[in-house]
């Protein structure tokens, strides 16, 4: 992602709510997406190259507990531990309640925490995991043939957020390159094929 510009986090420009609520919007999207997928769906591929739907949901439950870890000094759990066991949706929601109470306490949001493109407030990281429960709540529903008009409003801002700190040229990074969208795409499907996903 961009560096910092005009003293201001690039990532934190379009966002018009507090971090913690643009939180709780993306954990819902994510929730209702998991809660809705079916047990025979787990080990579906996804839209996400070698990754099941399982995987996806695991990586996004240990995303969570890795911030977490961050926030508190805690240890992190390794990136390809399986952290669902066998109930994934309650995993999920153990991971977005710790993490939720670790980012409410006073300051946590104005620390300056190390992030994969270095140092910056934990208000970065909260922003991080918004689009990361998003887009991936995407991948799980299109896998399991859900409905991917997931929260356009949320949905929208991110894109316009990745518009704004994506290069073209993203050898190397978690995102591939941007896949056209068809004219009745909802802000989620654009979203995702902005990410490098494919939506039609």
């Amino acid at each position: 992602m961009a560096d910092a510009t005009d003293g201001q986090w690039p990532i934190m420009v379009h966002m018009t709510q507090s971090p913690l609520a643009q939180f709780d919007r993306a954990a819902a999207v994510a929730e209702g997406v998991i809660a809705s997928t079916k047990p025979d769906q787990f080990d579906e591929p996804s839209p996400c190259t070698l990754w099941s739907v399982r995987q996806v949901i695991n990586h996004v439950v240990v995303g969570n507990l890795r911030t977490l870890g961050t926030v508190t000094g805690q240890a992190r759990p390794d990136p390809g531990e399986d952290r669902l066991g066998d109930d994934p949706l309650g995993a999920f929601r153990a991971s977005v309640r710790e993490l939720r109470a670790a980012l409410s306490v006073e300051g946590a949001l104005d620390r300056t925490v190390p992030t994969p493109v270095g140092e910056r407030p934990g208000t970065f990281l909260v922003l991080m995991r918004v689009a990361e429960m998003t887009l991936h709540a995407w991948d799980v529903a299109k896998a399991t043939g859900q409905s991917t008009d997931l929260d356009p409003g949320l949905s929208g801002q991110i894109l316009a957020v990745f518009h704004g700190v994506l290069p073209a040229d993203r050898e190397g990074s978690p995102f591939g390159a941007e896949q056209p969208a068809p004219p009745d795409a909802t802000a989620a499907d654009r979203l995702a094929a902005y990410a490098g996903r494919t939506v039609s």
